[in-house]
């Protein structure tokens, strides 16, 4: 692995999982967070250049420096459908 991947690595800390199918679309997260989080045409929110999973929920890899909007915009889910987890340790923090 070359050095930049793992500085890269170093500095995406955490993950954003979005369960995208069980969004109800209040909004909150793009109201928060909007350089992280969008309303799509259907009503729900999207997670800004996110990888899509089969099972329609979205991911991206955050920076350390980041977490603490997302977090935020995590806190203010209604239905509980942002999670956060620690890539080092696989642990769930939101």
């Amino acid at each position: 692995m070359s050095e930049q991947q793992t500085d890269q690595q170093a500095k995406t800390k955490f993950q954003i999982q979005h369960d995208r199918p069980n969004c109800i679309g209040c909004a909150a997260c793009a109201a928060i967070a909007p350089d992280f989080w969008t309303m799509s045409e259907d009503g729900k929110s999207d997670i800004v250049a996110s990888k899509k999973r089969e099972d329609g929920w979205e991911e991206l890899d955050i920076e350390e420096k980041n977490f603490a909007l997302n977090k935020e915009a995590a806190d203010s889910c209604p239905v509980n459908v942002i999670h956060i987890v620690d890539k080092e340790t696989g642990d769930k923090v939101i």
